[in-house]
């Protein structure tokens, strides 16, 4: 996950939002409640295991820093991956510069189950890993393994196209899924920890931030892209999560929000997926739905003052924070969603 603007409602305005360089310190959080429940229909038992280990093989190849060798291996185990379990794979190569002035060959990755149905789901992730480690105490601008920022979605997402890869057709959703794993999200200029370095993508109409959304927002695959609702994961794999309801996920895309946090409260994940609404933030939801899909942002949310969790751009985001109840919580409830009409 990256950096992140905090988008502040201000009543005032009545839905414009101030972008600014980091997590206001002010936003402030209301709490709502769980909807009335209904009868969740059967759905496939996502294996929190397997997850786990998703999250480590990305891990071992070290950080997926675009350019690097590891970023290569990564990105063709992963298409090898979702190849292996019979959906239809697209790669979207495309070159970019970044803020500091550095040319970069990323590439955002496709996979499709159930390609010919007409009603789709489409489930975000990143799955390259930030740089350096601005935001660490000790070890300032360190290469970082990325765990739960990235590996931890990627891996939720996996599970999920293995699940369902396994079901007979009598058992498969009503619904076809979409993974859609961007390339170059994390690495972008944070306002606070690198104030002393320029923005070279200032003013030109690119945000430094979430390069591979902005470009697949622009140039959709498959082309002319649609889906009734998006779901971005992003740091789901800490012990100790916390999801809350976002602000741009709220204004975007409020149905779908209503309809995970429901199900969620239901399968007994409340304490994960918090009643509570929250600031906007800026990542690569904000241009899937600038590309009409409605989608809203599921990230480990710290606190009012304290936007995101103390991992979050430092060395300490390694398997050692990886938490398996969390993933079960997030792949469990984003499994049923796709069972629910």
């Amino acid at each position: 996950m990256n950096f992140r603007s905090l988008r502040l409602p201000l009543a005032a305005l009545a839905g414009l939002f101030l972008l600014t360089g980091c997590p206001d310190k002010k936003a402030a959080e209301t709490v709502g409640s769980a909807p009335a429940e209904v009868k969740l229909p059967k759905a496939p038992v996502f294996n929190a295991d397997s997850a786990y280990a998703f999250t480590a093989k990305q891990v071992s190849f070290g950080p997926r820093v675009p350019n690097s060798k590891a970023h290569i291996a990564t990105g063709n185990w992963l298409v090898a991956k979702l190849k292996s379990y019979g959906l239809k794979v697209m790669e979207q190569p495309f070159e970019a510069m970044t803020f500091d002035g550095t040319n970069i060959h990323a590439r955002n990755i496709i996979a499709q189950y159930q390609p010919t149905a007409a009603r789709r789901v489409a489930i975000f992730g990143h799955w390259d890993t930030r740089p350096f480690a601005d935001a660490d105490k000790v070890k300032k601008n360190a290469s970082m393994d990325g765990a739960s920022d990235g590996a931890s979605a990627v891996a939720v997402a996996l599970e999920m196209a293995r699940q369902l890869s396994q079901q007979p057709d009598s058992l498969a959703p009503n619904v076809g899924v979409d993974f859609i794993f961007f390339d170059a999200e994390d690495w972008g200029h944070d306002d606070t920890t690198q104030a002393g370095l320029k923005d070279q993508l200032a003013g030109s109409g690119t945000d430094s931030w979430c390069l591979g959304s902005q470009y697949w927002a622009k140039n959709l695959l498959p082309a002319g892209y649609k889906a009734e609702y998006g779901v971005l994961l992003d740091m789901v794999g800490a012990k100790n999560g916390k999801f809350t309801r976002e602000e741009t996920s709220r204004t975007n895309a409020r149905a779908a929000l209503d309809k995970i946090w429901g199900v969620a409260s239901q399968l007994g994940y409340s304490d994960y997926f918090r009643y509570e609404d929250t600031g906007g933030i800026t990542d690569d939801h904000v241009y899937t739905n600038r590309a009409g899909i409605p989608t809203i942002d599921i990230y480990h949310y710290n606190s009012p003052t304290d936007y995101f969790p103390a991992y979050h751009h430092a060395t300490t985001d390694n398997m050692a924070i990886i938490d398996r109840n969390t993933m079960k919580a997030v792949g469990q409830t984003m499994l049923q969603a796709l069972y629910v009409d």
